[in-house]
């Protein structure tokens, strides 16, 4: 009989979801705290692209590394990454996490080191994963976590001036590169997931998947992430990111998301997906008027995108795999509600530029407030076993 693993190393979702709200909560504080000028006993930077990476190789890794690595078992068929191998990969995320968090006190060689071995462990293991299961289809999903992780050594090489200038573009890379990674797979979960409700419900009418705007709008999303990462603030960036914009809005509204108003698990995703033609647009108008600040456009990316998927996905993802029902319970909802106001918050922030500080307070406050209220519902759900098992 196989060794039993306790639940928590089961299956990647549970560890990453659950250390990863804890991460959210905790690296926000400390950010918040060093622009108030409050000492963090060496922890931390104040630097925006210290802020930056932790959010992107932090943060948003460690979601897709539960996502990933969960959902690569339901689409090739092999037993999911469990026990010592995942405990391993989560350890090198932890010490990537301490020694970007001590980043002054290490070694420099060591520093690089430690925050290296995630991304180069999960590139490999998923890689692992995707080719013995033959699933060809998510080769490219692979390659882009695969980019990800070369881009945070292109951050470092920036960092330390032996790519000098490059640290700035890398993070911008890297947040383009995740918005593609959304791009791709929420054009898969998105309308399956609205379907299958619809159909619960005994809709006709189903969301319409496919067609000629799945390849423009993966175009246009690399493209304009190239351009506005090369090149931020030219014609070229905005014009191919008011062409994103168009066409996200154009996706998004064949998925029938006014359709599942009842049902906040199902919508929620389509209220993060609304944040692409949003934060595109802003970033088209940044690049040619002089009055919109580029900020208001990253942040609605990066927060609204990129923040808002993760807190709906990894809400709906642990639900489904722990075998309870998919209903979000009232606390999840305000968690939402939360975020949603907080990356509004975010959006404003640049145009008040004597309040600005606040604005950010304000919105840090709702981030942490939403990871916390998923932090105390899901930890339960994540740490015990299936009602069913």
């Amino acid at each position: 009989m196989a060794r039993a693993h306790p639940s928590l190393l089961s299956y990647a979702f549970r560890p990453f979801f659950l250390c990863n709200g804890w991460f959210a909560m905790g690296i926000m504080v400390l950010w918040v705290l060093g622009l108030h000028g409050i000492s963090t006993a060496g922890m931390g930077s104040t630097d925006p692209l210290w802020h930056a990476h932790e959010m992107l190789f932090g943060f948003v890794m460690a979601a897709i590394a539960g996502f990933a690595l969960t959902a690569v078992a339901t689409w090739t068929g092999r037993p999911p990454v469990h026990g010592p191998s995942l405990a391993w990969l989560l350890l090198a995320w932890l010490a990537g996490r301490a020694a970007m968090l001590w980043a002054m006190a290490l070694p420099t060689g060591l520093r690089v080191s430690l925050d290296l071995l995630f991304p180069v462990l999960l590139t490999l293991v998923f890689a692992r994963e995707v080719i013995a299961g033959g699933s060809r289809r998510n080769l490219p999903v692979v390659a882009i976590v695969g980019l990800l992780a070369m881009l945070n050594l292109g951050y470092h090489l920036g960092a330390l001036h032996l790519l000098p200038g490059f640290a700035q573009p890398a993070i911008y890379l890297a947040m383009h590169v995740i918005l593609l990674l959304i791009t791709v797979i929420a054009g898969r979960i998105v309308p399956s997931f609205t379907a299958n409700w619809l159909r619960a419900q005994g809709e006709e009418r189903l969301p319409t998947p496919g067609g000629i705007v799945e390849p423009l709008v993966i175009l246009a999303t690399l493209g304009t992430g190239i351009a506005a990462s090369l090149a931020p603030g030219s014609s070229g960036a905005g014009g191919l990111a008011l062409v994103a914009a168009v066409l996200h809005g154009l996706r998004l509204a064949r998925w029938r998301g006014l359709a599942t108003t009842s049902e906040p698990l199902v919508l929620v995703l389509h209220l993060a997906y609304a944040w692409f033609p949003v934060g595109y647009a802003l970033l088209a108008a940044a690049s040619f008027t002089a009055w919109l600040p580029s900020t208001a456009a990253i942040h609605a990316l990066a927060m609204g995108v990129i923040g808002s998927m993760i807190l709906a996905v990894t809400t709906r993802v642990a639900l489904g795999h722990t075998g309870r029902p998919l209903r979000a319970a009232p606390l999840t909802v305000l968690a939402y509600g939360v975020f949603t106001l907080a990356v509004v918050a975010r959006v404003l922030g640049p145009f008040s530029a004597g309040a600005y500080l606040t604005w950010i307070d304000v919105a840090a406050l709702g981030w942490v407030v939403s990871f916390a209220l998923f932090s105390w519902v899901y930890w339960p759900i994540l740490t015990g076993p299936r009602p069913d098992a």
